[in-house]
This record gives structure tokens, C-alpha cells and sequence, in this order.
């Protein structure tokens, strides 16, 4: 039996052990990354194959006849195409609650840098500013305390929970919003009333038609003037254009983003303007801290090894 793993090289940096990965079946054929006219030809023999952001559509899981088995090196399923897998009785397991902490201390950390100015202040001191003051310190840019600000979360899974305690040990009232697409949940508040409460607002719901855009003009100008978005889910999520504009405009105070709508923006994006005011925006790497990579590893062990067994373990189709 052949397992192949497409893209190692968007897990492992070289710090990794997959020993226990290559000892779940005889042969195994590692690629660091793997373009799009290079599927087919690798997967032609594969029963195991290992993807995280490769696309698998419908014309190549059709002709990979011996394929028994898509394990996604990830929580996201998007860049496989489930309906053709459904239909070819090609199950897929994905890789959920590996990078929780990781993930979670980095929306910490975008909402205290952004509170307390932290990259402009370095800045600052870089470009002689705090050399040159009247005064023992600088302090000409807002400073807040997270304790006794709201923050407002969509999607109250793994994620929210996690960002939630660490809110609240901060001292943060924490409100959460109705599930989007989802059934009325008590306690929850609709988007429309949660938002203009929020001193902070942060983003853990999957891509989804009911998530798309679901952060545009008209949720921004609900929003406190001096309000901060964080989005480390999806980059469909929030609309780019309308929240660059609100930046520019004032009509909330910052942003910080660790996921944009394409990915490497490598045809640009709105947000990736310098002239942005209060903008952190990292490349997608809230997940990437090495404990997480390897807790996402030995996930797919545990995935390969259920499924020699005769069972499905983290079954998405």
C-alpha cells in the first residue's frame, strides 16, 4: 500500500518527527510541495494520500483509481472537491483542534499590539522619535487596558473557547454572536445587536455561504469608531475593500489579520496597503507554532492508523 503526501513542505520545516507517520504503511513517497500538473501522475498508484492545500477536484479523483483514502493536513476542507469523493465512496478525514493554543495566543497578541500601538511606538524609538522628546516617555498614541472591554466572537468552537479564557483572564466581558446560517441560541446576540457593544471584535466561523463577506460596509459602520476587528479564520470572511476603506476612514480603529481571500496574495490585495492606519496583518501562520505542527502530525497517524483498522476517525465525507 503507497501513501503519498503531497506538500510536507507547507507542515515540515525540518523540525518535525514523522517517524510514527512513515511507520503507518510500507511505502511512502514524501513530495515538499507539489504543483498542479504534478497530481495526477503521483497519486496514479496512491491508496493513502496526504494533502493540505493542494486542490483535488473532480477530474483528478475520478482517475485516481486505487486512491481508498484523502487525509487533509488540516481543519479546512475547501481545496477538495467532497461531493466527487462522496460519489466515489472516497472517504476524507481532515485534522481538527491541533493548533488551538497557537492560534489563540496569536489573536492575543494582534489585540494587545493593536491596543497599545506596540509596532508604531517600535517604530517610533527606530526612527529617533522617543531620542528626540520633551518628555521621558512617548505616549502620543492611544494606549487601552483590555480589562473591562467587550469582546465579541463569531464562532464559539475549539477556537472562541479558547480566545475566550484567555479574554476573560485578561479581564474582558466576552459576548458572543448568533451562530451565522444557524439556529436561534440563547444567550446569543444577532450580529446586528453585537456588534455596536464590542470593543473588540473576533472572528473563529468557518468559510461558508452563510459566512462570506460576512463582515462588510454595513457591519463596519455598526461598529465603535475605535473598535478592532481580528480575523485569524477565513480571508472570505471579511470584505477586504470595505475594510481597508473603514481603516482609511476611521470608521473603526484597527485591524489585525492573519488570513486574506487568495492566498499567497501574490496579484495584491487591499490590505496589504502601507498607508493603512493601525493594520497588522500576518501571512497565515496564527496555526504555525512547531508543537502545533507536530500535534497536527501525529493527528494524521492516528487518522492513518483508524482507517488500516477498519474505522474513520475526524470523517468530513
Amino acid at each position: 500500500m503507497l501513501g503519498v503526501f503531497l506538500d510536507r513542505a507547507s507542515l515540515d520545516l525540518g523540525d518535525l518527527d514523522f517517524g510514527q507517520l512513515e511507520a503507518t504503511l510500507p511505502d511512502w513517497r514524501f513530495f515538499p510541495k507539489t504543483a498542479p500538473g504534478e497530481v495526477a501522475e503521483r497519486i496514479a498508484d496512491a491508496s493513502i494520500v496526504v494533502v493540505n492545500k493542494v486542490v483535488f477536484d473532480r477530474a483528478l479523483l475520478t482517475d485516481a483509481t486505487q486512491l481508498k483514502l484523502v487525509c487533509v493536513a488540516a481543519t479546512g476542507t475547501n481545496n477538495v472537491d467532497l461531493e466527487t469523493c462522496r460519489e466515489l465512496g472516497i472517504p476524507v478525514c481532515n485534522i481538527t483542534a491541533y493548533s488551538t493554543p497557537a492560534v489563540a495566543q496569536h489573536v492575543m497578541m494582534l489585540i494587545l499590539a493593536l491596543s497599545t500601538h506596540l509596532l508604531d511606538y517600535h517604530r517610533d524609538v527606530r526612527g529617533g522619535k522617543w531620542q528626540e522628546s520633551a518628555l521621558f516617555c512617548l505616549m502620543d498614541r492611544p494606549i487601552r487596558e483590555l480589562g473591562g472591554s467587550t469582546l465579541g466572537i463569531v464562532g464559539y468552537g475549539e477556537l472562541g473557547q479558547a480566545v475566550a479564557k484567555l479574554a476573560q483572564a485578561f479581564g474582558m466581558e466576552v459576548l458572543l454572536a448568533q451562530r451565522p446560517g444557524g439556529k436561534t441560541q440563547h444567550g446569543r446576540l444577532t450580529l446586528e445587536a453585537l456588534l455596536p457593544q464590542v470593543d473588540v471584535l473576533t472572528l473563529h466561523c468557518p468559510l461558508s455561504p452563510a459566512t462570506r463577506n460576512l463582515i462588510g460596509a454595513r457591519e463596519l459602520a455598526l461598529m465603535k469608531n475605535d473598535a478592532l476587528l481580528i480575523n485569524a479564520a477565513r480571508g472570505g470572511i471579511v470584505d477586504e475593500q470595505a475594510l481597508a476603506t473603514a481603516l482609511r476612514e476611521g470608521t473603526i480603529g484597527g485591524a489585525g489579520i492573519d488570513t486574506l481571500s487568495v492566498e499567497p496574495p501574490r496579484e495584491g490585495n487591499p490590505l496589504l496597503d502601507p498607508t493603512l492606519p493601525n493594520l497588522i496583518v500576518t501571512p497565515h501562520n496564527a496555526w504555525a507554532a512547531r508543537e502545533a505542527r507536530q500535534r497536527l502530525t501525529d493527528l494524521l497517524v492516528l487518522n492513518i492508523r483508524s482507517f488500516l483498522d477498519g474505522n474513520l476517525r475526524n470523517r468530513v465525507a
